[in-house]
């Protein structure tokens, strides 16, 4: 497809995944429209991390997801939208869960009565693999039980069924994609594998939640060029599409992995304030992601200890954005 001048709504543009779309579809000509929620120091997020000639051609559009009004401004005129704003820390969403579920439901909701006035060529929502919490089969496949484990996981199946609901009721033309855990450049601490970087980078000791538990790490670039793939397929109305590598790794020996890659030898603990409550802790994730495969031209093409490194690098060479002396939500 050619996204030359195609009008272009990416919410949770400021996001860790959502700058690098917003980036990505600048680099193949979309005409982008960002919106990220305002803030009285006017913050854009990490599109801040985009590079300043890219960033003079976004045009920004700050709001909130709650603000029905504001999220149909936003979408007026666009061709596609990209869905990707939420509350989306896990600890957060047990302290505020009622801001959690407002965001993302609500906003969700908003983002749909906003497309059947402003008529967008197609929705992109965004959910996640948590929404299917601990695996009962591996790989995952799209057929797997949905389970709310935690308020946030609660929140996104409640806005995929929303997403669902009004492709069969309204016909809106929306497809959601769950990406399994991305990570990369520009990713908070919030996030398990800049948690381990920058511990690793200065102590002999990490300090993190459970160990046991396996996820399917995807970098950065692929989440998003599946994002895009996922735009420009055809028959995916109305479809979840998983977006993740088919592979696992558990936190402690992703730990391992990262210790290896820096060369360092370093202990690893498990403290307890990192611990999510005992039946909310999802154990393993691990994607089928031959659908995504079949339906889109996308397929993942870069490897864990590829991203690792390019993680790495882009850490060490923006350490001022990491706080590595508490835990926060």
């Amino acid at each position: 497809m050619n996204w030359q001048q195609v009008p272009v709504l990416v919410t949770g543009a400021g996001g860790f995944i959502g700058s690098h779309l917003v980036e990505h579809l600048v680099k193949r000509g979309a005409r982008v429209r960002a919106f990220v929620r305002y803030t009285s120091q006017g913050d854009i997020g990490l599109l801040r991390y985009a590079p300043p000639e890219l960033r003079e051609t976004i045009e920004i559009v700050r709001g909130d997801l709650r603000d029905a009004s504001a999220v149909l401004k936003a979408m007026n005129g666009c061709a596609y939208v990209f869905h990707l704003g939420a509350l989306i820390a896990i600890p957060y969403s047990y302290v505020h869960p009622r801001e959690v579920i407002d965001t993302n439901v609500i906003g969700t909701l908003n983002v749909l009565e906003a497309a059947r006035l402003a008529k967008p060529v197609r929705i992109i929502h965004t959910s996640t693999s948590e929404v299917y919490g601990t695996a009962k089969f591996v790989p995952i496949s799209e057929e797997h039980p949905l389970q709310g484990q935690s308020p946030y996981s609660a929140s996104k199946i409640g806005a995929d069924k929303i997403v669902e609901s009004y492709h069969r009721s309204f016909d809106v033309p929306a497809v959601t994609i769950r990406p399994f855990n991305t990570f990369g450049p520009r990713q908070s601490t919030r996030a398990v594998i800049p948690t381990i970087i920058t511990q690793a980078l200065t102590r002999s000791e990490i300090k993190l939640g459970a160990l046991s538990p396996a996820r399917d790490f995807t970098f950065v670039t692929d989440t998003v060029r599946g994002f895009v793939c996922t735009a420009e397929a055809e028959d995916v109305l109305g479809r979840e599409i998983n977006l993740g590598t088919n592979n696992e790794i558990s936190i402690g020996d992703l730990a391992k992995l990262i210790a290896r890659l820096l060369d360092r030898s370093i202990s690893v603990v498990c403290e307890d304030e990192r611990l999510r409550p005992a039946h909310s802790e999802v154990e393993r994730l691990h994607a089928d992601n031959s659908l995504a495969m079949k339906l889109t031209a996308w397929r993942p093409e870069v490897s864990l200890e590829a991203g690792l490194r390019q993680t790495i690098d882009w850490i060490r060479q923006n350490a001022a954005m990491y706080e590595v002396a508490g835990y926060h939500v």
